[in-house]
């Protein structure tokens, strides 16, 4: 991690993990849905198994038989996912943990904000931003009707996740998605929710189990299931936190700077699950 305090000493790097990392962690939903891999290489190659190696039934004493897995890989390069907040000068050289709460919180919350917005989303051509869920082709999609009516879907992205063998980890929903899957009843009799809650958290909501997780990020109509192990976040470690206050000399004021570079591996589209509304 670097920093630059440039005439400021305001945020230590001790306070890089505190006021960036740690806050982008807590408020990103695709950080909560997929596995983080930390790494300082520009380029990271994520292994997979295409094919397992075969097992087979022998007589005691038979020599067994040899097989090789089939093993590719791809390559994740982190892109630059930048933020700029632009302060009193007064603010900054507040040595007081909510000052430095306000600097960082802001910061860190429009990051995990951008982050969500690519891994649920697509990347528009000719930016750096990576590509998202909206750019696979081959996750398995499941036509959930002309509205939602019931978890029937959401029992079959299950299955169809099994039948590759893999657990849906996570469904992530739009909010507005998940408002109308809170307000299905068990019955037309009955005002029982037909979505769960978590029994470790009351404000939780679970479907047929799994955690349903929820982001703006994500398109209406649609709900992801994804299977944790097959959506890969690669970060580099050289997370940056930069303060400067020369180009706003005149005004007194401080810019404050923040940069993380951050990739998307899918490992095995298929095992990702698009329950989408017929009408999106």
């Amino acid at each position: 991690m670097s920093m630059n305090t440039s005439n400021l000493s305001a945020i230590s790097p001790d306070q890089i993990e505190q006021l960036v990392v740690q806050p982008v962690e807590a408020n990103s939903v695709a950080l909560q849905a997929g596995t983080l891999v930390t790494t300082a290489a520009t380029r990271t190659k994520i292994p997979r198994v295409t094919q397992d190696p075969s097992a087979s039934w022998v007589a005691e004493g038979e020599e067994i038989g040899t097989s090789d897995p089939a093993v590719d890989d791809i390559t994740v390069t982190p892109e630059k996912l930048a933020g700029l907040a632009v302060v009193s000068t007064e603010a900054a050289e507040d040595t007081s943990p909510a000052a430095a709460d306000m600097i960082g919180d802001g910061l860190a919350r429009d990051i995990a904000k951008k982050l969500d917005a690519a891994f649920f989303g697509s990347a528009p051509g000719g930016t750096a931003q990576p590509n998202g869920l909206e750019d696979l082709d081959d996750v398995t999609e499941v036509d959930a009707g002309d509205a939602w009516e019931d978890l029937d879907p959401f029992a079959a992205a299950l299955s169809n996740a099994e039948g590759h063998g893999m657990q849906v980890s996570s469904f992530v929903a739009n909010p507005a998605d998940a408002l109308a899957l809170s307000q299905l009843k068990e019955s037309t009799s009955s005002i029982r929710p037909l979505l769960g809650s978590d029994a470790t958290s009351a404000t939780r909501r679970v479907v047929l189990g799994v955690p349903l997780l929820v982001s703006s990020a994500v398109t209406a109509g649609t709900v992801w299931g994804i299977p944790k192990e097959r959506a890969v976040i690669v970060r580099r470690k050289d997370v940056e936190l930069d303060v400067d206050t020369s180009a706003y000399f005149t005004s007194y004021r401080t810019a404050v700077r923040a940069i993380m570079r951050v990739g998307f591996g899918f490992t095995d589209p298929a095992t990702i699950q698009k329950v989408v509304l017929s009408e999106t």
